[in-house]
């Protein structure tokens, strides 16, 4: 009947847990995931793909380049003291811009140019971690943000700093808040730092996303615009791209129908849909360059470190929005994200056509009536690829797949070699440090000669997940968008 639209399945988060040890379905999820955010791809009644969505629901995108400032610490941990690197990490921005980021989750690696998506508190571990609001203040009271380090020796009373003392001491402050982590800095006026951040840390409130659309899916009858789609961003103003097929005649407008280049915070948008115009779908993009909030969490497109940010440059930011269209009948937009609280993946469907839209998700069938949604809570274990799809009548399909990771790692150090602050940065980071190319190779942690076996053992565990009870939950639709 129609090429249905694109949506996003975000990461989501809970919050640190007592330590345990993590598995070979750990890695297993890694190798299989292509990223914590996926969108799926839809086919319409005639066969056609729908155009790829966008891979988180906005803001900025970065790869890792490594850890560049940083001193030592020691872990004490099930009865052994481990001695790891502490500091900031550094990012490079799609499309521009230069981050530092600490890492959040002191047992997980890091990837070797991973890349990361800009992400809310409650797609990652901070979002029922207790402590959260305090690791923004430690953030917004050390290092690199205070970058005159003699003040913030005279305030900490920690005697000289360095950058390499003061982003080590920080860190350690962090750990032991996101980890619950029993850590100590090695420098004498690092532990100090670390200590007086501790004991001085607040809660504080999550920053706001750089850029963000809200819904990233939404439907509605030719002829008519469909929307609203809402701009949240910290930026002055954003550009707007409108579909790249022209021929559609779709454009974007305001609620009068007056077309939209650009935009401001709050500004609501609309897909004017040309009456007559074919069964289809298009999307929008909105783009700025802004300064990202420090605080802000960073989740990795595939298995890696959680990292929270710790300043930026001026830096691109994005977002993307999809809308559906048809002439009559049901008029469905899917969208998904992880939902860390009940342990799994929220796929919300919502119907605006004139007809009941009858759906199958993993054997289950439900069906939505006009101007309604739902929705399904997809139980998927921790660390477990996903592969999640709905399908309905016409060739209606779109699948979301990701890797569920809400959890900090806890005191999983088996297989974990230490690295010295004197050792260069190399391949993969491990407990917020970076790798050495000769002693310890701790790459292994990250990857290793097992991907075969662990990607069949993964494919497998997705399986079982598909086949798993389902949570639903009805609720009326508060808007077309929803």
């Amino acid at each position: 009947m129609f090429s249905a639209s694109s949506a996003t399945a975000s990461s989501s988060t809970t919050t640190a847990e007592p330590r345990r040890t993590r598995g070979i379905a750990r890695l297993a999820a890694s190798v299989v995931a292509s990223g914590l955010v996926v969108a799926g791809a839809l086919t319409g009644a005639g066969g056609a793909v729908a155009d790829e969505a966008p891979p988180h629901q906005g803001g900025a995108t970065a790869t890792l380049d490594g850890l560049k400032t940083f001193d030592s610490a020691v872990l004490h941990a099930d009865g052994k003291d481990q001695k790891l690197p502490a500091g900031l990490f550094e990012m490079t921005v799609d499309g521009g811009g230069k981050f530092k980021t600490y890492c959040i989750d002191i047992h997980n690696p890091t990837q070797d140019q991973a890349k990361y998506l800009e992400t809310p508190w409650n797609q990652t571990s901070l979002g029922t971690n207790k402590n959260a609001g305090r690791i923004r203040w430690i953030l917004e009271h050390s290092y690199p943000k205070i970058d005159d380090l003699q003040a913030l020796a005279k305030e900490a009373g920690t005697g000289p700093l360095t950058e390499r003392t003061a982003a080590a001491g920080t860190q350690v402050a962090i750990w032991r808040y996101s980890d619950n982590a029993d850590v100590t800095a090695s420098d004498d006026q690092a532990e100090r730092l670390a200590d007086w951040l501790q004991k001085s840390a607040t809660d504080t409130a999550e920053p706001k996303a750089s850029l963000a659309l809200d819904p990233v899916a939404v439907s509605g009858n030719s002829g008519k615009r469909v929307g609203p789609v809402t701009v949240r961003t910290n930026a002055g103003q954003v550009s707007v791209t409108p579909p790249a097929d022209s021929a559609s005649g779709v454009r974007i407008t305001d609620k009068k129908g007056k077309a939209v280049t650009t935009a401001t915070n709050g500004s609501q948008l609309y897909f004017d849909i040309p009456a007559g115009a074919a069964d289809g779908s298009a999307s929008l993009t909105v783009q700025a360059t802004t300064s990202v909030p420090v605080g802000r969490a960073f989740a990795g497109a595939t298995k890696s470190q959680t990292q929270i940010l710790a300043g930026s440059s001026e830096s691109t930011v994005s977002a993307s929005a999809t809308a559906t269209w048809a002439g009559k009948g049901a008029i469905p937009a899917v969208t998904a994200k992880k939902n860390c609280a009940k342990g799994g993946v929220d796929v919300t469907t919502s119907n605006t056509g004139d007809e009941a839209f009858t759906y199958d998700l993993a054997g289950a069938q439900h069906t939505i009536e006009p101007g309604k949604s739902e929705t399904v809570t997809v139980p998927v274990a921790e660390d477990q690829a996903y592969d999640v799809t709905v399908t309905g009548p016409g060739g209606f399909s779109r699948t979301f797949k990701g890797v569920l990771d809400c959890r900090t790692t806890g005191s999983a150090t088996d297989g974990l070699t230490t690295q010295t602050a004197e050792q260069p940065t190399t391949t993969t980071a491990t407990a917020g440090g970076s790798t050495a190319a000769a002693e310890g190779n701790l790459a292994e942690t990250g990857s290793s000669n097992a991907t075969p076996m662990i990607a069949g053992i993964a494919i497998a565990l997705v399986v079982i997940g598909g086949g798993s009870v389902f949570f639903l939950r009805r609720r009326k639709d508060q808007s077309s968008g929803e």
